[in-house]
């Protein structure tokens, strides 16, 4: 109990009209956005084209031949050319707008938050977070008309169908060379991940003379790989933790909860990538299940094509206040959808089994 009314920091705060106290307010914004990575974006090729569709060509090399002797002397036989197939994807259009009054702009804001500098920087950032989250995908290509129809560009797991694996009632076509589109992906029933579902995958890549470098999906499907491998269930595939990382003992021990390299069969090592901004959805299970898809990739064989890049254009002057639009035109080339593999249809939330 105080023994004398002497004014305190309380009456300051209390004095009418939002009191007498100076706000202390630390002059900067703490943004989660640009510490999230793109994963996938940073992995992939760069390329560009100059068309809203676009093709590329895929060939083959022919089957091993067991009977291929001949005689010493003997003519040329019949020529062995081949010509490859083509693919192909249209493009999509992506913005943001970001925009600041005259009044914004010149009053002194936190973090400088009101200009617009700030808020171009902020949507640019989200604009790169969208494409990766939609390059990821199974969503169908679609024909920009020029009206009512935006064009979209078929994501990663729509295209790749020739080694996919997926839930019961699930359904993925890829490109269609009739109709030059690629049709969306139909979840099926959700599933746990196991092992062999991986091991399968793989194979399937190798034998097509592919060869996957990583392991991508969803964060708690990455995690329950890491606990299959390093638990007792793991085994005798399951990883010893190393008891020090580092330092010497006793002093500096460091605990390992994790896995980041899975070393297959087939000589090809997979480093397994967390994305969080790849997306769940729903399964065809009642009640819906959110699911996610296991992507393993050759980056070789895909990249992220543009028309320009991304644009910075300031807009038509709307009185006090200024505006731009950032854009980028792109489209999602994978070069070999063979090369690559999905695994749909899986519930983050099961354990992952043998």
């Amino acid at each position: 109990m105080a023994t004398a009314d002497y004014l305190s920091a309380a009456d300051l705060k209390a004095a009418l009209s939002g009191g007498l106290l100076n706000e202390d307010v630390r002059q900067q914004v703490y943004n989660l956005g640009k510490g999230i990575p793109t994963p996938f974006t940073d992995l992939a090729g760069s390329g560009t084209f100059k068309n809203s569709y676009s093709e590329w060509t895929q060939d083959d090399p022919q089957d091993v031949d067991l009977n291929n002797a001949v005689i010493d002397g003997a003519d040329a036989g019949a020529p062995d050319d081949a010509v490859g197939t083509r693919s192909g994807n249209h493009a999509q259009i992506s913005d943001k707008v970001a925009s600041s009054t005259q009044r914004a702009e010149n009053v002194s804001s936190i973090g400088n938050v009101g200009s617009l500098a700030y808020q171009t920087a902020m949507r640019t950032n989200d604009l790169r977070r969208d494409i990766e989250a939609i390059a990821l995908t199974g969503q169908a290509s679609v024909a920009d008309n020029g009206d009512s129809t935006a064009g979209k560009s078929a994501g990663f797991s729509a295209v790749c169908v020739s080694n996919d694996s997926l839930g019961t009632s699930g359904t993925a076509t890829g490109f269609n060379t009739s109709t030059k589109v690629v049709a969306v992906v139909v979840a099926g029933e959700s599933r746990a991940l196991t092992l062999a579902m991986i091991r399968t995958a793989v194979e399937a890549i190798y034998n097509k003379g592919g060869n996957p470098s990583v392991l991508m999906s969803r964060p708690p499907v990455t995690k329950a790989i890491g606990t299959f491998l390093l638990s007792s269930s793991g085994a005798p595939y399951r990883a010893a933790p190393t008891a020090n990382v580092s330092g010497t003992a006793p002093a500096n021990q460091t605990a390992q909860g994790y896995v980041d390299v899975i070393v297959t069969d087939f000589g090809v090592t997979l480093k397994i990538v967390p994305n969080r901004l790849q997306q769940t959805y729903q399964s065809v299970d009642s009640p819906e299940v959110a699911s996610a898809d296991v992507f393993l990739i050759d980056p070789d064989y895909v990249e992220l094509a543009y028309l320009y890049g991304y644009k910075v254009e300031d807009l038509a002057k709307l009185g006090l206040s200024n505006r731009k639009q950032i854009t980028t035109d792109w489209m999602l080339r994978v070069l070999r959808e063979d090369a690559h593999a999905v695994i749909r249809d899986i519930d983050g939330t099961q354990a992952v089994t043998a």
